[in-house]
């Protein structure tokens, strides 16, 4: 009796299957191992919960039978699976076949997904691990890529996008990345880079290595491009996770609570012996953030970029919250071109997602300087002004120390739309610090004084002990509260938790014009 024709064509499935699942050559893979990289498929059965990954396209192939080699899956790996039980939609790029580079088919793939999560609302993870467009396909690569940026914008703010760069990436390939909530580097073996080195030292004579021009080292503390970074290809997913759990599948949900049991009324005394006595002397605002932290965990956002100012995530009873803070420890904790930026970029990043938002501030005022206002610190301070404006999410200010002129107002102050302000007792809100008030306002006193040093040293204190405190504010309600250190994780509970229905809608509009 003949074989049931599907159990006959079931065996070649099976067999069609098994070379999609190990298309590139023993020496391909060899150099992967030998490179200490994972594998494409690897990576994803890593990231994702066991056994939930569901393939798409798994038998697409360049179309031109002409071709000698025409490997299943095309060179990229896309479908979707869960993390910690929530769908989320993956594409790894194959570096053992063609390099990981980009032609038709491995694009329409790509496509397919991203149109995919976007329907569902669900986030896209990139594996990146690709050199580029293929050469050969010429102008129809170049379309590809174009189909990929179009999709990438039409999706931002709506569903989080993560690029994990894990290999090469140069070229246009970086621009995919570059318009994504987040990327992630992992330190030694990945790169991005819009000309590599050899372009670089025929046209500017520089002689400089691919890390040294764009290795993870240089994008998390340079040039702002790498937000995470970590030492291989399995931390690097592990931080992925770690991530998606901050964040919602899509922007009209919440991010997932998760309480762990600490004490949402748990006090934090180790905040009073944490400011110093004098006000010139700095402290890590990363303690500050911790102390309130549910189990005292904080997970940074660029913690080598910007160090004067902190940002990154944190649990508050349970609640993903996104926190920024002044960085006393760095520069005294002002605000620069780059602060600015990174600042401004994470407030409407967790705004595009319902991330509410807490500030810690201790901020002296704008860095001063040529080269601050020629490159140009109005606009990129315009940006974090901006952002906050624009936040509709839960937001909470917290003044800890300094809280100078139009610095203070910029970091979440009551007059741009904060929701609740609190200040501790050694809050300083005033236009700028003793010595330089009295400088202005009692220059010609100073000047004819017997002992101009010690008329000025006079004069400070006195201004000091009428404007440096968080009094007049709090008699004016630029401060809803003034508090004890000891109740700021209970305060900013409570705060989050009465916010919880915060409505709040912008003026119908199609999109405002940022200081770009």
């Amino acid at each position: 009796m003949p074989e049931h024709p599907i159990r006959e064509r079931l065996d070649d499935l099976l067999a069609r299957k098994e070379q999609a699942r190990n298309p590139g050559s023993e020496r391909s893979v060899q150099r992967q191992r030998d490179r200490g990289k994972m594998l494409a498929r690897e990576r994803i059965e890593y990231l994702l919960d066991d056994g939930s990954f569901n393939e798409l396209d798994m038998l697409a192939r360049h179309r031109n039978p002409d071709i000698p080699d025409r490997p299943y899956t095309d060179g990229v790996i896309c479908g979707w699976g869960t993390v910690d039980g929530r769908t989320v939609f993956v594409f790894s790029q194959d570096f053992t076949l063609f390099g990981g580079a980009l032609g038709e088919v491995y694009a329409e793939k790509m496509h397919k997904l991203m149109d995919m999560a976007l329907k569902v609302g669900a986030p896209v993870v990139g594996l990146n691990d690709g050199a580029g467009a293929r050469i050969q396909e010429g102008p129809v690569s170049l379309a590809s890529y174009g189909g990929i940026f179009y999709r990438n914008v039409k999706s931002s703010g709506v569903v989080p996008q993560i690029s994990v760069i894990m290999g090469p990436c140069a070229g246009g390939a970086v621009y995919s990345p570059a318009m994504t909530d987040f990327i992630f580097m992992v330190e030694d073996t990945s790169y991005m880079f819009i000309t590599g080195p050899d372009v670089v030292k025929t046209v500017t004579g520089e002689d400089v290595s691919q890390q040294e021009l764009g290795g993870a080292s240089a994008h998390s503390k340079k040039s702002g491009i790498a937000a995470f970074t970590a030492p291989d290809d399995q931390a690097v997913l592990d931080d992925v996770r770690f991530l998606l759990s901050f964040l919602p599948s899509n922007n009209m949900e919440t991010a997932p609570d998760l309480d762990s049991g600490d004490p949402h009324d748990r006090p934090t005394p180790e905040l009073i012996d944490l400011i110093p006595d004098s006000a010139n002397v700095p402290y890590d605002m990363r303690q500050v953030i911790e102390a309130v932290a549910d189990d005292n965990e904080f997970f940074e956002y660029f913690s080598g970029w910007a160090t004067n100012i902190v940002c990154g995530f944190v649990r508050l009873g349970g609640r993903a919250v996104g926190v920024v803070g002044n960085q006393p420890a760095a520069y005294a904790g002002v605000l620069d071109i780059e602060a600015s930026e990174k600042a401004g970029r994470f407030v409407r990043t967790c705004d595009s997602f319902n991330v509410p938002l807490v500030t810690f501030v201790d901020v002296p005022g704008f860095l001063p300087g040529v080269d601050q206002e020629h490159n140009g610190i109005i606009r990129h301070g315009a940006k974090l002004l901006y952002a906050y404006c624009e936040a509709t999410v839960p937001r909470i200010q917290v003044i800890t120390r300094k809280a100078y002129g139009g610095a203070y107002v910029v970091m979440d102050s009551k007059s741009i739309g904060t929701d609740l302000a609190f200040a501790w007792p050694s809050a300083e809100l005033a236009v700028m610090g003793a010595a330089g008030a009295v400088e202005i306002l009692n220059r010609k006193e100073i000047a004819e004084a017997d002992d101009p040093d010690a008329k000025k040293a006079e004069l400070a204190d006195a201004y000091g002990e009428k404007w440096l405190n968080p009094y007049i504010a709090a008699e004016r309600g630029y401060v809803d509260d003034v508090i004890d250190p000891t109740e700021t994780r209970a305060k900013l509970i409570a705060g989050m938790n009465m916010l919880v229905s915060k409505k709040e809608e912008l003026p119908p509009r199609k999109h405002g014009n940022m200081p770009l």
